[in-house]
C-alpha cells in the first residue's frame, strides 16, 4: 500500500511539474502576441460574439464538452477519476496567471523576438503536454480528449494531438470570418503551435518514459 501511494504521489508531482512547464509556455504564447494557443482559440472566439463574453467562462464550457464527448467515445472504458479534469484547469488557470506575471517586464522590440518567444512557448507546451501524459493520472480536457481518441482508434498520441489542435484552429478560424468577419485570436503562432506541439511531445516522450520506468519504481 505504501509503495502504491508513493508511485502516485510521484505520478501527481509530475503532473504538477508538467502543468507549471505548460503554463510558462503558454505565457511566452501570450508575450509574443502572435496569436492564441490551439486550445485557448476556439473559446477566445465563441467569447467575441456569445453570450459566454468572458474567455475563461467559455473555456470552462469548452472544457465540460469535451469531457462529456471522452465519455461518450469511451463508454465503459471511462475513468471517472478523469473529472477532476475540471478543477485542474482552474488549478492551471492559476498557474497560468502566476507565470505570466513571472515574465510581465519581458517585451517583445521586434517581429524576431516575438517568434523566439513563440518557439519558446511552442517547446515548454509541448514538454509540459509529454509530462502530463507520462505520469498517467489526470489530465487537463484536451490531453484527455487526445488520449480517449488514442483509445478507441489506432493513432499514435502525438498525431492525434496535432489533429486536435488543428480541428480547434480550423473551428475557431472558421467561426471567426463567419460571425466576426475577420481573423481574431488565430495567427500565425496559432497554427505553428497547432503543428509543433505535438511533434515536440513525441520527441520527448521517449526519454521522459525512461526515466519514468525508474523515477516510478
Amino acid at each position: 500500500m505504501e509503495t502504491t501511494l508513493h508511485t502516485q504521489l510521484k505520478r501527481y508531482g509530475m503532473l504538477c511539474v508538467g502543468l507549471l512547464i505548460m503554463s510558462f509556455g503558454i505565457a511566452c504564447s501570450i508575450k509574443a502576441e502572435l496569436g492564441t494557443s490551439p486550445v485557448s482559440s476556439l473559446p477566445f472566439v465563441l467569447s467575441q460574439f456569445t453570450p459566454f463574453e468572458r474567455w475563461g467562462f467559455a473555456r470552462s464550457w469548452i472544457n465540460a464538452t469535451l469531457i462529456l464527448l471522452q465519455i461518450l467515445l469511451l463508454r465503459r472504458q471511462y475513468d471517472p477519476i478523469q473529472l477532476i479534469q475540471l478543477p485542474v484547469a482552474l488549478a492551471f488557470g492559476f498557474l497560468t496567471d502566476f507565470s505570466v506575471w513571472v515574465l510581465q517586464d519581458i517585451t517583445c522590440s521586434s517581429y524576431l523576438t516575438q517568434w523566439m518567444l513563440c518557439v519558446c512557448g511552442i517547446l515548454l507546451v509541448g514538454i509540459g503536454v509529454s509530462f502530463e501524459v507520462t505520469a498517467n493520472v489526470v489530465t487537463l480536457a484536451g490531453e484527455g480528449m487526445v488520449l480517449a481518441i488514442c483509445k478507441v482508434f489506432p493513432v499514435k498520441f502525438a498525431n492525434a494531438k496535432v489533429g486536435m489542435d488543428l480541428t480547434l484552429v480550423t473551428t475557431a478560424a472558421v467561426l471567426s470570418l463567419l460571425f466576426l468577419g475577420t481573423l481574431v485570436g488565430v495567427r500565425e503562432g496559432t497554427v505553428a503551435a497547432a503543428i509543433f506541439v505535438g511533434l515536440t511531445a513525441r520527441q520527448v516522450n521517449r526519454p521522459l518514459k525512461r526515466f519514468a520506468e525508474r523515477y516510478f519504481a
